[in-house]
């Protein structure tokens, strides 16, 4: 299943707007609320529910009328959100069936409220053909799960017994449970399982799972993501993330000491409207790109690169490969692309006209007279330098090839998978980089760059030590030109920014999130097993008219 992500009722003008909080975080930001500004925590409560609702009813096409919504309701906050859902998709005309996982005189606080109101209503039925209130109490959930009815059960179930409190695996009911209802998920007609901040059985701030957990088709989260939200794999349990904002003003949110942040389609936007085309625009003046690509073996490469660069609003694309290759090269790439040898007097200048240049994609890692060039350009940079590829390789031993991260050179962005980024820290031990937001933190802050770091989940990170989780993308961006693809778009995007006198790295988590983008859009046309970076590089073209067109997309 693909993760997206959509963002509900979130708008700030910082550069980056959305943290990621762990669960103390979360917990200051919600106490803070109350105390500050003056909103009791039995507000936070009820909005979070109607946050909730709103999701539920998207899902099931714009009415919860008729439906039947099945509720697996804690004793704490998350079953509190429970409750008071239930009781709000009930007025909305759904039958509601709340399953309760813990005995009444464990229910405390807001749930312990929520859940009297709810009685109250369920009491009070009367009317006969009227939605109805079910409220079946605890110790009596296995006979909604030992003989499931594909035909009769329910439209959705919420999954409201453990939020971001949760420290430690389900017990052994529960963890059976979990297992139980996710093997129910096979059967032909599947209701919809949405989990209410986190999935029940994961640990929030890990993103590793800690035992048995359920599986969500949707999770709603408030206010500001947690890392097992956003992390892998514990990630892949939430389904379609969205964030709802349940009151709490930014200024609190920003006031929580996280580094850790989750890419949206804002930041995307933000930069494609500062970057946007004005009447008086022409190739001088939206930058000069070259691009130092392609071998005998790799001729490929740099033509996916050189016209993934052409698509991306760039100025000027100019391609530069070693002589046996040009003609090969030149034929296969888009017209407007210039193709140069490379340690050509032309070659020359083109690197003191260009506004960034990128080196790596399908070069000879083992030709000698490339390596001293490329490693001349990355240690003498004068404008932004994308490292990808072979040039990787180049730079094995990497402490001696970048200034020190207090140096004020020009950005270099360095664009690894994992099995990369290992070979630059010289290691072959993969415990190394275990936790991949410290490693890729670690190693941006030392040296100075912009990391990439390529993986399931793209991380950012900065040298100031900031890291940027991408949400974007799919496994069917791990076939062959897809990362050439990517090195192109970003390099586009870094020229643009150069000549215009952006920030590179927000256009980094600009240039990644719209090519993860154009690869979700490339898997609902073809599907992961035909699409190629071809298809990704077309789909781009669509994706950016979509944000011209308006603030949403059909994907």
């Amino acid at each position: 299943m693909t993760a997206t992500l959509f963002v509900s009722g979130v708008s700030c003008e910082n550069p980056l707007v959305q943290k990621v909080l762990t669960s103390a975080q979360m917990r200051e930001v919600d106490r803070l609320t109350t105390e500050r500004i003056g909103i009791p925590s039995l507000i936070l409560m009820e909005n979070a529910a109607h946050a909730v609702a709103r999701a539920i009813t998207d899902k099931l096409g714009g009415s919860a009328a008729g439906k039947k919504i099945l509720l697996l309701c804690g004793k704490g906050n998350n079953g509190g959100d429970g409750y008071a859902l239930a009781r709000i998709l009930w007025t909305q005309g759904a039958d509601v069936t709340v399953c309760m996982m813990f005995a009444d005189a464990e229910v405390t606080g807001d749930a312990a409220e929520n859940l009297r109101l709810l009685r109250s209503l369920h009491e009070s039925q009367a009317e006969p053909f009227a939605p109805t209130i079910c409220i079946a109490e605890a110790g009596t959930h296995r006979s909604f799960f030992d003989r499931p009815d594909p035909f009769f059960g329910p439209d959705v179930v919420v999954d409201a017994i453990f939020g971001t409190g949760l420290s430690r695996p389900l017990e052994s009911e529960l963890a059976l449970l979990a297992k139980q209802y996710n093997g129910i998920r096979t059967t032909e007609k599947l209701p919809i399982f949405v989990s209410i901040d986190i999935p029940s059985g994961l640990d929030s701030d890990s993103p590793e799972p800690i035992g048995e957990c359920f599986a969500a088709d949707a999770t709603v989260s408030f206010t500001a993501p947690k890392p097992a939200n956003v992390l892998p794999p514990a990630s892949r349990s939430n389904g379609e993330l969205i964030i709802a904002n349940i009151g709490s003003p930014r200024h609190l949110i920003d006031e929580q000491a996280s580094d850790l942040y989750l890419a949206e389609r804002e930041d995307a936007a933000k930069w494609l409207e500062r970057t946007k085309f004005s009447v008086d625009s022409h190739k001088n003046k939206r930058g000069h790109l070259l691009i130092i690509a392609g071998s005998q073996d790799y001729s490929g490469a740099a033509v996916l690169a050189g016209n993934a660069a052409m698509r991306s609003g760039v100025g000027l694309v100019t391609v530069a490969c070693p002589e046996n290759v040009k003609t090969d090269i030149a034929s296969r790439s888009l017209p407007e692309i210039i193709v140069t040898t490379i340690g050509s007097n032309e070659f020359a200048a083109h690197v003191g006209r260009a506004d960034a240049i990128a080196a790596g994609c399908g070069l000879d890692a083992k030709d000698a007279a490339v390596g001293e060039i490329v490693l001349g350009l990355i240690e003498k940079r004068t404008r932004p330098t994308i490292v990808d590829a072979s040039a990787l390789a180049m730079l094995s031993s990497i402490s001696t090839k970048l200034p020190p991260a207090e140096a004020h050179a020009p950005e270099v962005i360095l664009t690894p998978h994992e099995g990369e980024f290992l070979r630059l820290l010289g290691t072959d031990d993969r415990s190394v980089i275990k936790d991949r937001v410290a490693a890729a933190r670690e190693f941006a802050t030392r040296y100075g760059v912009i990391l990439v770091l390529k993986g399931e989940r793209i991380l950012i990170a900065a040298p100031d030590g900031r890291v940027v989780v991408n949400p974007t993308g799919n496994s069917g961006l791990g076939k062959a030109g897809n990362g050439d693809t990517l090195a192109g778009i970003l390099a586009g995007f870094v020229a643009q920014a150069a000549k215009m006198g952006i920030d590179i790295f927000e256009t980094v988590i600009a240039a990644v999130y719209i090519a993860g983008m154009a690869g979700d859009l490339a898997e609902k046309r073809f599907g992961k097993r035909v699409m190629t970076a071809s298809d990704v590089r077309e789909c781009m073209a669509d994706i950016l008219v979509s944000f011209d067109e308006g603030p949403r997309t059909d994907h």
